[in-house]
């Protein structure tokens, strides 16, 4: 039961990808300086998660088909970045921001010491999807 539990969240998850180009071009304006605070309910515990956010309402995303469309940002949306050499790094969505062509962001609710860095000219592939947590923005 937990493995047929596991496929079909696996399978209901739609990922997207982002071109690294149009990832630079929606991002421009994402920066330490456009950062706002956001709270969060938290699902495992009765008291709210607050963090920094990028400003984005909406990502430019391409589907399997390759078909340009629009996915709405929220805490649940979740990023996952290959670097030329294979390697993969997750982030939540609304934590990343684009700084002197580094891309940083979060990996973590729960702990800033998860926090990621990593230049934009060794990234290859962008995928997002929604994790489908229960994550909700308060404010």
């Amino acid at each position: 039961m937990l493995v047929f539990g596991t496929l079909l969240l696996i399978i209901s998850c739609n990922t997207y990808t982002i071109p690294v180009e149009s990832f630079r071009e929606q991002m421009i304006g994402e920066t330490s300086e456009s950062i706002r605070e956001v709270q969060i309910s938290n699902p495992l515990f009765y008291s709210d998660i607050k963090y920094n956010s990028n400003n984005l309402k909406r990502i430019i995303v391409t589907d399997k088909d390759g078909k340009r469309t629009y996915l709405d940002n929220s805490p649940s949306i979740e990023m996952r970045v290959t670097d030329v050499s294979g390697k993969k790094y997750n982030f939540y969505f609304d934590t990343v921001i684009l700084e002197n062509d580094t891309l940083k962001g979060g990996r973590s609710r729960f702990a800033k010491v998860l926090d990621r860095q990593i230049p934009m000219d060794s990234v290859v592939k962008i995928e997002v999807q929604d994790g489908g947590k229960k994550f909700e923005y308060q404010n």
